[in-house]
């Protein structure tokens, strides 16, 4: 955990610098909005701040989203990645092992390369 925290504050200072770009979503908004926690969700919507673009969702999305659905992803995780390819993001970043293991089972018909902070951090120090 303590890896992935200094990865996390890598990443937001690689993006404050605007050497990286955050890209905000839809379904990030909706998630957030969704916990419980106040503290959390306050702060995580800070970070949306520091997003170039947003990516919202539409009737276009649904068959994407469906498709990744039947490869695995719950709804919501196939809306994260459906909005990642469509705002061509080079990387979702994500902390979801599941995501990630789905990606690498499927890679082939997923538009977008999904990483963990750390194999992103561990990309740029190659």
């Amino acid at each position: 955990m303590e890896l992935e925290t200094s990865a996390f504050i890598y990443l937001l200072e690689k993006i404050e610098k605007g050497s990286h770009a955050l890209i905000a979503s839809e379904a990030l908004i909706y998630e957030n909005n969704k916990s419980p926690d106040e503290q959390r969700k306050v702060r995580v919507a800070s970070y949306f701040s520091l997003a170039r673009e947003f990516v919202g969702a539409d009737f276009s999305d649904v068959e994407r989203v469906n498709f990744l659905k039947e490869l695995g992803f719950p709804d919501i995780d196939a809306l994260h990645v459906a909005l990642a390819e469509k705002s061509r993001a080079d990387y979702f970043v994500t902390c979801d092992d599941d995501i990630i293991k789905l990606y690498k089972r499927h890679k082939d018909h997923i538009k977008v390369n999904i990483v963990s902070l750390i194999e992103l951090v561990s990309l740029e120090v190659r």
